[in-house]
């Protein structure tokens, strides 16, 4: 969505539409529609799923797509939000701003006509509108997710990618929080079925590699649980929450396969133990906003980049010679761990050679040792080189498109979304968990949820300590946004949330 047309959007629909009251009946409809791209290799099916409430005069649409984000990268353009948003509006009179489109931010590859697919979901659940009645509460599921930020010994934090090795373990000091919490909305249909659940949790969905084959990963094995568990055509929504540093627990794992299904299972599980208890009412307030506002660009590219490529050419000169390749360190490597005394031969023939004294297999141990150490150096710089070769090339990306921009801000929607107790508040960036964990701490309302991924693609948007980190981690280096963001989007965020709440 341009600039203009979002500012216009913002201006045309106020920032809270309240011509919902309590007394007013709640209506819903569900839908979803496969939209896997099936030309390769598929594990596991990719959905889009619509859910549309009406209260009243007011109409709001939440669209969940397993993909990997609403524009800027993998199928998904970026006039795809305002396309979908256009075609509603213009066939089913939906206000622009009363449409959330959530991205699970799974890796799996989507269809080339989903933007159609969408459409065509949301025109169906909106032929389907039954009365509902809804409830809000939340679960918890704590063995899933890790965060992948390690804290450092020398105060720089590192993160753990497939896209380079992890540091040494005794580097290492700690490591950052997750979010366990699952936020949860359920809404029955009038003979007391369910009709959907919507959950929300924190974790990226990039537990399946791509060498597995197209998937949804863990969330569309949690949705199929809940769904099967539910039956009766309930639909269970998944929107990703604030999972820019959390990834799925032990992914870096190479001594058995990647396999995103027990992860689900676990999760469906949990949502399942959380929803069953839920009083759902039947009267509900369902709220809608929209708010375009401005987050200061990144303006440090330049600094961090030229400290990059200092620390390269440090570390260039400080490989050391060796005469030795892999295939001699690995064996060497060996005998030396595994018998530092008498590596290079049996005891007997250094016993023999102090009879002698002689010196040579002694001489030979010290000199081997030596190889093998800077073979190790060298093997660490190798791996701390590909760690900065692979965050400068994201902060030079980033710096282009920067210097290409027309202005010094990012105009970005933050939507809020209220469902009976259940509250949503949304941001376009890859949001780190600590902003969330800080947001729902200041709201103080176990019904109040923030997510990422949403309507839009800013890249990663961590804390301003991430953003300024010196270790580089892609968090701080695949970013358009400055460190000033997180001041400006957690205030704005508490103040959608209490105006959700009144």
């Amino acid at each position: 969505m341009n600039t203009l047309r979002a500012l216009l959007y913002s201006l045309a629909f106020p920032l809270f539409n309240t011509a919902s009251l309590h007394a007013d009946e709640l209506l819903a409809g569900v839908a979803k529609i496969d939209i896997t791209d099936r030309t390769g290799p598929v594990n596991d099916p990719c959905f889009a799923k619509a859910l549309v409430l009406k209260s009243g005069g007011t109409t709001a649409v939440l669209i969940t797509v397993d993909a990997v984000a609403i524009g800027e990268i993998g199928r998904i353009g970026n006039g795809f939000l305002a396309n979908v948003r256009g075609e509603l509006e213009r066939d089913l009179g939906i206000l622009p701003a009363s449409v959330v489109i959530n991205a699970s931010h799974c890796h799996g590859i989507i269809r080339a006509d989903t933007l159609q697919l969408v459409v065509q979901v949301v025109k169906a659940a909106a032929k389907n509108l039954v009365p509902v009645k809804a409830g809000a509460g939340v679960g918890s599921e704590r063995r899933i997710s890790e965060n992948r930020r390690l804290l450092m010994k020398d105060g720089t934090q590192v993160d753990m990618r497939r896209a380079y090795s992890m540091p040494r373990d005794e580097d290492v000091e700690s490591v950052g929080p997750i979010d366990p919490q699952i936020g949860l909305l359920r809404l029955d249909r009038a003979d007391g079925t369910t009709l959907a659940v919507v959950y929300q949790f924190a974790c990226h969905p990039i537990m399946n590699p791509p060498s597995k084959g197209n998937s949804a990963d863990y969330p569309g094995f949690a949705s199929k649980v809940i769904e099967e568990a539910l039956g009766g055509g309930a639909l269970a929504f998944f929107i990703q929450g604030c999972g820019g540093d959390i990834n799925p627990v032990r992914y870096k794992e190479v001594t058995r396969p990647a396999d995103a299904e027990p992860l689900g299972t676990m999760l469906g599980a949990a949502v399942l133990a959380g929803v069953r208890p839920i009083e759902t009412k039947d009267s509900a307030v369902l709220k809608v906003s929209n708010e375009v506002i401005a987050v200061p660009r990144a303006a440090d590219y330049e600094k961090r980049i030229a400290s990059i490529e200092e620390e390269q050419q440090q570390l260039l000169a400080a490989l050391k010679p060796t005469n030795i390749n892999f295939k001699a360190f690995l064996p060497l490597l060996l005998q030396h761990q595994l018998w530092p005394d008498f590596p290079s031969h049996h005891s007997q023939s250094y016993l023999h050679d102090q009879t002698l004294e002689k010196k040579a297999i002694a001489q030979l141990d010290a000199d081997n040792r030596v190889l093998v150490e800077n073979y190790l150096a060298n093997i660490q710089i190798m791996e701390r080189l590909t760690r900065l070769n692979t965050n400068l090339a994201l902060l030079k990306k980033h710096l282009a498109e920067t210097k290409a921009a027309a202005k010094p801000t990012l105009d970005v929607e933050v939507c809020g979304l209220r469902v009976g107790d259940f509250k949503l508040v949304t941001f376009p960036g890859e949001i780190t968990v600590q902003v969330g964990l800080n947001i729902k701490t200041a709201a103080q309302d176990a019904n109040a949820h923030v997510s990422g991924y949403t309507n839009g693609y800013i890249y990663y948007t961590p804390t301003v300590e991430q953003r300024n980190n010196t270790g580089y981690a892609q968090e701080d280096c695949d970013v358009l946004v400055a460190p000033e963001w997180q001041k400006i989007f957690e205030t704005k965020a508490l103040e959608v949330l209490q105006q959700l709440a009144r």
